[in-house]
């Protein structure tokens, strides 16, 4: 495995429950994580500080979760040109108002943005996986192995529900 590390940002710690699957799926790579708290409108100066830093320490991909206005991901991808997946949080109007703020990003600065809530925590950080993936074969081989398990359970899960609905037929 490379140096590279991702560095999941989050607006407030009460995100945490709906990014805690992102930081799992990370691990469960072996990848590196840095998990901070930082807000855009409340500490910019510590957000550009702590993005700059990390940047020339190697992150690989940066995934910023924010709700409401969720301006993290967008003021990260301001400051670094590294991939920036964005997350937005379901904090007010079931999350719309943070997709549409996470996603909406002016050409030329540009965030990938995934689905509201743990779903999304989980599909960035496959994501930061597979992007840091593309120069780390090791890396490549463990998201290939983790859908080819995945593929597994959805059979194995098909054919207990087949199972089951014969025995009702009989």
């Amino acid at each position: 495995m490379s140096d590279s590390f991702v560095a999941v940002l989050m607006g407030s710690d009460s995100d945490l429950p709906q990014m805690q699957p992102a930081i799992d799926t990370l691990k469960k790579f072996g990848l590196r994580v840095e998990v901070k708290v930082t807000s855009a409108h409340r500490t910019p100066a510590a957000t550009h500080a702590y993005v700059t830093d990390a940047d020339q320490r190697g992150c690989g991909v940066f995934i910023a979760a924010a709700g409401m206005a969720a301006h993290l991901a967008g003021a990260v991808a301001a400051i670094t040109v590294k991939p920036v997946i964005g997350v937005p949080i379901n904090a007010s109007l079931e999350g719309l108002d943070a997709l549409l703020s996470t996603v909406q990003m002016p050409g030329g600065i540009p965030v990938a943005t995934v689905a509201i809530g743990k779903a999304g925590a989980k599909n960035a950080a496959y994501l930061a996986a597979q992007i840091l993936a593309t120069a780390d074969p090791s890396l490549a081989e463990l998201v290939k192995a983790e859908r080819a398990e995945s593929a597994k359970a959805v059979q194995a899960k098909d054919a207990a529900l087949q199972a089951k609905l014969n025995q009702s037929a009989s």
